[in-house]
């Protein structure tokens, strides 16, 4: 078996079933930084048609990390994190735009019979300093990752993995030896954060070697990176000479300098700014429809959301259709709260969950909650977040619910809701229904924002990945998800756009592609009109 053009066939369970749904947040407090030089002056589509140009500079503008920002790809929560390690480095595998595993660094990857073994032959590929990449960097990166001493976020992604008896079969060949039969491990290999870097490496900000379309330049910590053009990728050279990734927390200073001609690239806009800019012809807005989970996370494990009723009423106090419109601008549709609505696995034959005030008072009086007082954890980190805390707010009070609004700085958010506080505002880009699970909602997940830890939930886990059938497969999935929609902490109540806004002048940004898959943000495919 092959990781060739027929995957879908080989992979069936890797296939996405519409444009929708769900894997980190972006978050940050920086300085917008202006480095290099002037944009050019030619307009164009932006929709990726002409014959690529070579040469310039795109400036892209995210939402950082502040001061604790860093370029060790297996650190990164942020999708600025994502986007420069995308840039820097390379995985085995990533999703493509259904969600299907498609081939990088791994040229094949063939099961034993058992899918307890999966060896993986590499593609002849070479660092930024020459080296070839071997057998020896994946194992070594993976091995990283997996170090319980460290919080790297694929971690409980690369459990089913024994790293200590996986072994390379050859320069280029490697045996992983699984734990487990696993149906989907192409999966573990695309998962968010499993960068290959050179065997020994341990600092990443002062020179990052990769493999990918990029080498470093220079970095500045919530501040600036600045890439240029690797003419030896595996894949091909840029057709860009350099990328500068500049820090603009606030939404107002990223479209502001894309009008201004300050940055060609400006990531996640909200969906009034998408609307007030999409007919104006200054800019080019680009939607990925619906391609972001919105939420509310409540921390399963104190009080309280450790009781499963005071959960439930939660479920029943949101308007979710409120709360698209007013938070997103209608520029989305509800959810039920489950993660990867459209995806593969996805229980859509779940009833549709709607406000009922009278039985969530009823739920909450059966705890003893009748008064109940908690504290929401937002930020203007996210487009929506501090709307969509407002309007829940209100929809609470009427359930007897008083909700106080805490604003978190967005230099710290996505690491201070992952411990903290008991309700928070949450969202995701896109990843398998599979990965979403492993990576948020297993006991030793690394960003379990819910703190949802269940023995039998994770037995179940572990058993659908171990299931060869198909149809078996999806049937754990489904009980999981119900569990999930009956008393999980993740209240999901919409879907909305993800929203990115260009300068005339760039070409080639992908249309199709959710945020955190291969073709998002994929600065080595675009160019200058």
């Amino acid at each position: 078996m092959t990781a060739s053009a027929d995957r879908h066939e080989r992979f069936p369970g890797l296939r996405r079933r519409g444009f929708l749904a769900a894997a980190g947040g972006a978050a940050g407090l920086g300085a917008l930084t202006l480095a290099g030089c002037s944009a050019p002056t030619a307009t164009g589509s932006g929709k990726g048609d002409g014959t690529p140009r070579r040469g310039g500079r795109v400036r892209a503008a995210f939402a950082g990390g502040g001061a604790s920002e860093t370029l060790d790809p297996h650190l990164g929560n942020l999708f600025a994190d994502a986007a420069r390690g995308k840039a820097l480095f390379d995985k085995l595998a990533d999703y493509g735009a259904d969600l299907a595993a498609v081939p990088r660094l791994a040229e094949t990857w063939e099961p034993n019979t058992g899918l307890d073994r999966w060896t993986i032959t590499l593609r002849q590929a070479e660092f930024h300093d020459g080296k070839p990449v071997t057998a020896a960097d994946v194992l070594y990166s993976y091995r990283r990752i997996a170090d319980p001493a460290k919080a790297y976020r694929a971690r409980a992604s690369l459990e089913p993995i024994d790293l200590k008896a996986s072994r390379a079969t050859g320069e280029r060949t490697v045996e992983f030896v699984l734990k487990r039969p696993t149906a989907e491990f192409p999966n573990v290999i695309a998962a968010f954060g499993t960068f290959i870097v050179q065997d020994g490496a341990t600092g990443f900000d002062r020179e990052p070697i990769g493999t990918g379309p990029f080498r470093f330049v220079s970095f500045t910590p919530g501040r600036s990176t600045v890439l240029r053009r690797n003419d030896t990728h595996w894949e091909g050279a840029p057709h860009l000479d350099e990328v500068e990734f500049v820090v603009a927390n606030e939404e107002s200073a990223r479209i502001n300098a894309l009008l201004g001609g300050q940055v060609e690239y400006a990531h996640e806009l909200n969906p009034a700014t998408g609307r007030a800019h999409e007919k104006a012809g200054a800019v080019e807005i680009v939607r990925l429809r619906n391609s972001a989970m919105q939420a509310f996370a409540m921390k399963t494990d104190r009080p309280p959301f450790d009781d499963p009723r005071v959960r439930e009423a939660f479920f029943l106090i949101a308007d979710r259709e409120e709360l698209v419109d007013g938070a997103l601008s209608g520029a989305g549709e509800k959810g039920n709260d489950l993660f990867g609505k459209g995806y593969e696995y996805y229980a859509d034959e779940l009833p549709q969950r709607e406000q009922d005030i009278g039985r969530a008072r009823g739920l909450l009086a059966q705890a003893g909650a009748q008064d109940l007082r908690v504290t929401l954890d937002t930020s203007a980190v996210a487009a929506g977040f501090t709307e969509a805390a407002g309007i829940f707010r209100d929809q609470a009070a009427r359930a007897g619910v008083t909700v106080d609004v805490r604003m978190g700085s967005k230099d710290s958010y996505w690491k201070d809701i992952l411990d903290s506080g008991t309700l928070c505002c949450y969202r995701s880009g896109a990843m398998p229904i599979e990965s979403h699970i492993s990576q948020r909602l297993l006991t030793d997940s690394t960003t379990n924002a819910t703190r949802w830890q269940d023995k039998n939930f994770d037995a179940l886990y572990r058993q659908a990945q171990s299931t060869k059938d198909r149809t078996a497969r999806a049937a754990l999935y489904g009980r999981m998800q119900r569990q999930l929609h009956a008393e999980g902490g993740f209240l999901v109540w919409g879907f909305g756009d993800w929203i990115l806004g260009t300068s005339r002048s760039l070409r080639g940004v992908a249309r199709e592609a959710p945020a955190n898959t291969l073709d998002w943000a994929r600065f080595d495919k675009v160019w200058l009109a």
